[in-house]
């Protein structure tokens, strides 16, 4: 069996790096400057003696005499290191020494899945030193960057090395937690595809295997142990240090990303106090960069060059004095820019949630957040995101509040908020809110979701609930009205919700019922 396994993943990396390849052979021509150096493919001993894959490019021409900003790049989960050698290409074209390598238990190199351990952040110092050793780099001018896993790893680095002055983190996390247990409540789906890749591409260790199974299990008695896995695994652990080195720091996220969404990250950034830019555009994860890995123009990987650019090598090239926060809505082309987070949302208009509504659980009522990856992509490229017919939807299983038709177009940027009160059946159970943006033939298209779990609750006892969607930036047209949609079966979640529970919303006098949504300026 594991032969077998061998073989399909040598297979898999001869089909993946051929594609990255060629495409960096056809998507990055050099312009003017003369051609970066040859790729050199080399071994670089990790911690613990463990051999990391990596490839190196340096500037056309570079001697040891002459020293050049070092930017590392680690892989993406289950990707392997030739994945940044399109922009590695670029990088080392405008006169970067550039070391891709593959993280630890992916592919060629050694050892066993981390998940972004301090293993992973010391393979990180290691190949720091191995470059300063072996090519022409500056010590005082190092970057890091990546995406998805080698974000998370990058911001990680940062945190524990000081060397690193910039940072570059497309499409990962800040909170582990909050990325894939938000609400307390498992994103299934994106906890299969990580396991399924890792199986796949990997060696996943046994600590990883057994957080997998408690996680899929449902393991209560676990939970405090997958929760301090996961908070040594996050950043914002570690926001402290971050901000004591002074590391100056850019996050990219998508709208959708239905593995790292982008509260978390918002969340971060606002506690930042080094120099930092925050990017929100539509998709899914890392489909905002993919374009950039295979040399085609994408502005994710331009705004990180410039990034580079400037906290590196000191170019004037006005990175510092635009305004930091640049969100690109889901539904227009532009581009919005904010001083800070705060200021995306001028205004809140609360929706209210009045009477009282019991749904029965365990059945799909046709509203959900639809499939990891494919929804979102969808809704990136042709701005369908998934839909539900709000006046079918079956009460029985769904419960439904709406706003008025709204006159003027409501611009909604960042975090919706729901406040209810909850009376459960069971001590256990899940919900799901949706927010739909409603036309005046009743179709509801999905502008953000967020799923909430509780336990320990007393059967028929009242308890007051707080839970905040999904961030986007979506615009509602004239003519149309928001919806708020709360059933309990979502494939993307684990639903915990007993065999014929039933859950009660209601708007206490003293303590009404809403849903909050933040708007544009207008």
């Amino acid at each position: 069996m594991g032969h077998r396994r061998n073989a399909l993943r040598t297979t898999a990396v001869g089909a993946v790096s051929a594609t990255l390849v060629a495409g960096s052979a056809l998507g990055i021509a050099p312009t003017a400057q003369a051609a970066p150096g040859p790729v050199r493919f080399v071994d670089i001993t990790g911690d613990g003696g463990v051999t990391l894959k990596a490839n190196v490019i340096t500037p056309a021409g570079a001697e040891r005499t002459a020293r050049h900003p070092l930017i590392v790049l680690p892989t993406s989960w289950g990707l392997p290191q030739v994945e940044y050698l399109a922009q590695a290409r670029k990088l080392a074209d405008s006169g970067y020494v550039v070391v891709s390598y593959n993280v630890r238990g992916f592919w060629q190199s050694g050892g066993e899945i981390e998940v972004a351990g301090p293993p992973d952040w010391a393979d990180a110092s290691r190949v720091i030193d191995w470059a300063l050793a072996n090519t022409p780099s500056d010590p005082g001018h190092i970057g890091m960057g990546g995406v998805s896993y080698g974000a998370g790893i990058s911001l990680l680095a940062a945190a524990h090395d000081p060397r690193i002055k910039a940072v570059a983190a497309l499409s990962g996390w800040a909170d582990l937690i909050d990325s894939i247990y938000s609400g307390r409540t498992q994103h299934v789906q994106a906890g299969a595809l990580l396991n399924g890749a890792g199986v796949l591409t990997g060696r996943p260790s046994a600590e990883l295997q057994q957080v997998f199974e408690d996680f899929f299990a449902s393991n209560l008695e676990k939970e405090p142990e997958l929760i301090a896995w996961g908070k040594k695994r996050s950043p914002a652990s570690y926001l402290d240090r971050i901000n004591d080195h002074g590391t100056a720091v850019m996050l990219a996220n998508a709208w959708g990303d239905t593995i790292f969404p982008p509260n978390q990250y918002a969340g971060f950034y606002e506690k930042l106090t080094v120099p930092k830019r925050l990017q929100l555009r539509p998709g899914d994860h890392a489909t905002a960069e993919a374009t950039g890995l295979f040399g085609l123009p994408n502005d994710v990987w331009t705004d990180t060059a410039r990034w580079f650019d400037h906290y590196l090598k000191g170019a004037d090239n006005g990175v510092d004095r635009e305004q930091p926060v640049r969100l690109k809505p889901r539904t227009s082309g532009g581009y919005e820019t904010y001083p800070d987070w705060k200021s995306v949302a001028a205004t809140e208009r609360k929706i209210a949630l009045g009477g009282s509504t019991t749904i029965r659980t365990n059945v799909n009522s046709g509203a959900d957040g639809g499939v990891v990856f494919l929804s979102s992509l969808l809704d990136q490229i042709a701005h369908v995101p998934p839909t539900a017919s709000i006046p079918l939807l079956p009460r029985r299983w769904a419960a439904v509040w709406q706003s008025e038709r709204y006159a003027t177009p409501q611009q909604v940027r960042g975090t919706a908020r729901l406040h209810t009160t909850v009376t459960p059946t069971g001590a256990s159970g899940t919900l799901v809110a949706y927010l739909y943006d409603v036309g005046p033939l009743g179709l509801g298209k999905l502008v953000s979701n967020a799923p909430y779990t509780f336990h320990g609750r007393t059967p028929g006892k009242p308890f007051g609930l707080d839970l905040e969607l999904f961030s986007t930036a979506y615009d509602v047209p004239a003519g149309h009205r928001l919806a708020l949609v709360v059933d309990t079966v979502d494939p993307l979640y684990i639903e915990h919700n007993p065999s014929g529970a039933r859950l009660t919303f209601s708007s206490p006098a003293n303590d009404p019922s809403y849903v909050s949504v933040p708007l544009r300026e207008q």
